[in-house]
This record gives structure tokens, sequence and C-alpha cells, in this order.
């Protein structure tokens, strides 16, 4: 996996991206240093992709995958790519509420923490389907994050395609997600456009 350089305000700010996006809790007064200028339609479309792949921490490489296989697949491609994006296990994790952010959904899903319809599943990038049961393994429910898990679980409404047992430590995939039920700052047709020409 490549690693983000990036200092993830400085990259918010950049992007014009709220860090609530990634699940930074912090927030900076601070404004960028460069003069305001006419930005060209290459560089908003060039945005909009580097927001994407930002905002769901995938490299270049995986992210112009997940476009071809959106752009196979039937109905509109930035939709499907989002629906995509939003269906991979870190994602899932990370929006069931059990990690605060991507990148440590993405560490969890790594170190084997959880099982997809009671198989063992350690990577990231795996996309879920509709009535996949996502569960915290048994032999990992004694980790000690997941009993501060358990007491102190991070206030976050799960989206409805979601669900998720606290108690249980387990979750099901109701649904594919749909485009009015992903609430990231993308401009998906600016991407298709850029990836179009």
């Amino acid at each position: 996996m490549a690693t983000s350089k990036y200092h993830k305000l400085k990259r918010c700010r950049f992007l014009e991206l709220d860090p609530a996006q990634i699940g930074c809790s912090k927030t900076s007064t601070r404004t960028s240093g460069r003069k305001s200028r006419k930005v060209s339609e290459y560089g908003l479309q060039l945005r909009e992709k580097q927001r994407a792949k930002f905002i769901y921490c995938v490299s270049e490489k995986q992210f112009y995958h997940y476009y071809e296989m959106a752009d196979r697949m039937k109905g509109i491609t930035g939709s499907n790519m989002l629906s995509l994006l939003e269906r991979r296990l870190d994602n899932v994790i990370y929006r069931m509420g059990i990690a605060k952010t991507r990148l440590q959904a993405r560490q969890l899903v790594s170190h084997a923490m959880f099982s997809v319809n009671g198989k063992t599943v350690n990577i990231p990038s795996y996309l879920v389907k509709a009535g996949d049961v996502i569960a915290v393994r048994d032999n990992k429910k004694d980790n000690k994050f997941f009993r501060d898990r358990k007491e102190n679980p991070i206030v976050y409404s799960t989206p409805k395609w979601l669900e998720y047992d606290n108690e249980k430590q387990a979750g099901k995939v109701l649904s594919i997600p749909q485009r009015e039920e992903i609430d990231t700052q993308i401009e998906e047709h600016m991407i298709v456009e850029l990836y179009s020409k």
C-alpha cells in the first residue's frame, strides 16, 4: 500500500474539503496562503478526482479500476463508481461506526479482525454485496479496541443501506447503496468527464 505523505488538514484545505468527510474531528482556522485564481475546467475535474481518492484512501490505479468497472455496469457511470467505493469493506467498517476513520478501518481489516458471512477477510478492498453479514471474529472480541468500542460506541448515524448491532458486534448490508444515500462531497460527473477524454 502506498503511504500518503500529506498532512490531513493541509490536504483538506487544498482540496476544499470538510475534515469530517475523512473522519477527522480537528478543525483548522488557517486559510490557504495562495491568492485565488481562476481554475481551468481540467483543474476542477482533477481536483474532484483527487478529492474522491483522498476521501476513500485509494491509489490512482485502484481508482481507475473502479471507474472501468462502473463504466461496464448498467446505469450512470459516476453513481456506479461511488457505489463501488462505498461497498469496500474498509469503508463499510467506517460507516458502521466501528472505526473513527477509513484508515483505521483499513488497518483493522488488514489485521483480519472481521469475517464476512463467517469467512475471515483481510482485504480492505473486498466488495460487499447486499445480504452480507460483517462481524468481529469471535477470537478478536476480547481485544481491547473492541471492548472499548462496545462500552463507548462512536456516535455515528449509520446509513440506511447498513445496520449494525453494537452488542453482537455484527452488522448487515441491507442493500446496494444508491447515489442519494451517499453523502460525500463529490461531483462524480466531473471525474467521468475527466476519464472519458
